[in-house]
């Protein structure tokens, strides 16, 4: 429980570290930080205080995993709370860096290296120079003859379909007519 709260936490610090990285430090940056350090701090407490009551032998499993959960109800605000407030300023994070992207820069850089790399032109001579693309006339009979066997497994299917529904309905019939012979 303890480690998932600690990915919890470095998760919900993660534009933080990301703004710190680039050393775009602002406000919600550091109200981040201070209510970390705080409920860092809390989580210390509770980790040491779960320890103790898990390490009493005292205790049976079931008064242990009692009171750990006892403990966890007295920490739960302390969670709301530091989750409330990195969502709050996580969004202005978020809103600032968004703001400093150029999407249109981006998308122009993506192109040119596709571009560069030559993958434009080789889609183009795959479309244009595949079989598919082909008016001969051997191709065409091929595409023919796979087309025909396609639509003859289909209806291979529904024959059987239509075999499997017929004997169904038979044994249903024979069912129905046993049934009413033993009720006279």
């Amino acid at each position: 429980m303890i480690k998932a709260l600690s990915l919890a936490a470095a998760l919900a610090l993660l534009p933080l570290s990301a703004a710190v990285a680039q050393d775009a430090r602002g406000p919600s940056e550091e109200a981040i930080e201070a209510a970390a350090e705080a409920f860092e701090a809390r989580m210390e407490s509770f980790g040491e205080r779960a320890e103790s009551i898990k390490d009493d032998e005292s205790l049976s499993e079931t008064q242990r995993e009692l009171r750990i959960a006892a403990l966890w109800s007295e920490y739960q605000p302390d969670v709301t709370a530091f989750t409330a407030i990195v969502t709050q300023h996580a969004t202005a994070i978020a809103g600032e860096a968004l703001a400093e992207v150029d999407v249109d820069a981006i998308v122009t850089q993506a192109l040119a290296e596709v571009e560069a790399s030559g993958a434009f032109n080789a889609a183009q001579g795959i479309a244009t120079n595949g079989a598919w693309a082909s008016n001969d006339p051997e191709h065409m009979a091929t595409y023919g003859l796979m087309a025909d066997y396609a639509v003859g497994e289909a209806l291979d299917a529904l024959d059987d379909i239509d075999v499997q529904v017929d004997v169904e309905e038979i044994v249903i019939d024979e069912a129905v007519k046993a049934e009413a012979a033993e009720n006279d």
